[in-house]
């Protein structure tokens, strides 16, 4: 049995926990808005449209945070086509996806959902095929209060009060050849410039996120970062980061240690972001916003994935079902997250409902919950206060994709009265003794012990078997004299309550 000794300080803070650190994404792609999130006529649906099954689902997930309304559908996106009366909204092709958008849910539909979920907006804008003007305009109808031609026209179509949208996102992976409108670095960085200047003209408390690179696989990584920020450093608050992960060729192990890399994503990005800092000498600094990440089995849509002729609305895209395996991947991202909250200070999970999401639907039917939204969800209600860094002593293996990584994994976070412990064992075949010393935290007892396994690490949570996966109570767990004794099971991700 490997074992494996953590060492918590209450001392050894990172930063504060970052409510915006359980963000999520919404973007007009195959059914994540439409029979995801909006289905007039079900049994459920509000005076909307909105389904509330869903909404409750959302507040359980613990979303703080969600990126809307793309993502690649933003780069041909009109946002004047869906706003004012629906029956005089315009169908557009959606060259991103290859669908129809009917535009029946746009910004203030959006709005209203929000706020039945208690999620805070980050709203991108089309820099890609539009420009700074039609920016301008969106910040006006979205932000100013009334009196002017647009804010009026909000107000006219039944939004008396702003929307104060605080985050922007300033386009999508422009690095991306697959991008409508991708630019160099050079030209996007001169565009979100000015660009980012022009919006704080007009507002200078808005937080803007200009972007990064699409992954760090690609062949202008740090470099597209360098050159974008030498151009936009002085005008923006955030530089974005999206990582995907899957289990490629049966290699479970390098799936499972997928976070190493996330890790490697995040100090570059962070080194060269302060390297232009220091070149400019400026005081500020730019935080990471990390939104997109998630476990996509990319490689297998782009294999099977037929070009098909059709326009539809709302197809079936991207409707990755998770198993055990990928909710322990998903868990230790978000540990990673939140070891990282130093610097990365925002983050989308990528995406909320039926595309690549924890949430599934089905029209008419019901929504469920997937494997990977148990350790989205558990973390977010327990995560609080300050993140305090662990020494991990564990076991070590090699990995095919990132070398050596721990076999366990850990995170904490420690608030005036209570404390939490967030572990991952990515041994594929044996149990994990873990021994942690908590006495620097003053904590008395173990009041929750979650851990999501399964014999089956393939295992799946389906239409059909909408409950097969859930965390279950991990009685092994034991707090004597300050010293907490647990043992985790193989491919498992665990949460620890103290109080």
């Amino acid at each position: 049995m490997p074992r494996a000794h953590i060492t918590l300080d209450r001392q050894a803070v990172v930063a504060p926990v970052r409510r915006r650190t359980f963000g999520s994404f919404v973007e007009h792609l195959g059914r994540s808005v439409y029979t995801g999130l909006y289905e007039p006529g079900h049994p459920t649906a509000n005076e909307d449209g909105f389904r509330m099954d869903v909404v409750d689902l959302v507040r359980e997930l613990g979303a703080t945070t969600v990126r809307y309304p793309g993502g690649n559908f933003v780069s041909g996106f009109r946002w004047e086509d869906s706003v004012g009366p629906r029956e005089r909204r315009p169908v557009r092709r959606d060259l991103a996806w290859r669908s129809l958008e009917s535009n029946q849910v746009g910004l203030d539909e959006f709005a209203r959902w929000l706020k039945l979920t208690d999620s805070e907006l980050m709203l991108a804008v089309n820099v890609a095929t539009r420009g700074i003007l039609p920016a301008l305009d969106l910040l006006e109808y979205a932000n100013h209060p009334s009196g002017t031609t647009l804010s009026d026209q909000r107000v006219a179509n039944g939004t008396p009060q702003p929307h104060d949208v605080r985050m922007w996102c300033l386009g999508n992976e422009m690095d991306g050849p697959w991008q409508t409108g991708f630019m160099t670095a050079d030209d996007y960085g001169k565009l979100a410039a000015r660009t980012a200047a022009a919006m704080k003209r007009a507002d200078k408390d808005l937080e803007l996120v200009v972007c990064g690179s699409s992954g760090s696989a690609m062949p202008t990584f740090g470099d597209w970062e360098r050159t974008v920020l030498e151009h936009s450093y002085e005008h923006v608050d955030y530089v974005s980061c999206h990582a995907y992960y899957q289990e490629q060729d049966g290699d479970l192990g390098s799936f499972l240690a997928s976070a190493t890399d996330m890790d490697y994503f995040i100090d570059t990005v962070v080194a060269t972001a302060d390297h232009v800092g220091h070149k400019k000498r400026s005081r500020k600094r730019i935080d990471v916003s990390f939104d997109e990440w998630n476990v996509w089995y990319l490689k297998e849509h782009q294999e099977s994935e037929k070009v098909h002729e059709e326009w539809r609305h709302a197809p079936r895209l991207l409707e990755d079902t998770y198993t055990v395996a990928d909710a322990v991947v998903v868990g230790n991202l978000l540990m990673t997250l939140l070891r990282r909250s130093d610097r990365v200070t925002s983050a989308s999970l990528a995406q909320l409902v039926n595309v690549i999401a924890p949430i599934m639907t089905e029209p008419g039917g019901p929504a469920w919950r997937q494997t990977t939204f148990h350790p989205f969800s558990i973390t977010s209600r327990l995560a609080s206060g300050e993140v305090i860094r662990p020494v991990i002593d564990s076991p070590v293996y090699e990995t095919a994709r990132y070398g050596e990584a721990c076999l366990v994994d850990a995170v904490a976070t420690v608030d005036e009265d209570r404390a939490a412990v967030f572990l991952v064992n990515r041994d594929v075949r044996e149990t994990a003794q873990v021994t942690i010393d908590v006495r620097s935290l003053g904590s008395a007892r173990v009041t929750e012990a979650l851990t999501l396994a399964d014999e089956d690490v393939y295992a799946k949570n389906t239409l059909a078997e909408q409950d097969r996966v859930t965390p279950a109570a991990n009685k092994s767990a034991a707090l004597v004299d300050g010293l907490l004794t647990i043992d985790l099971p193989p491919t498992s991700w665990t949460a620890l309550a103290l109080r």
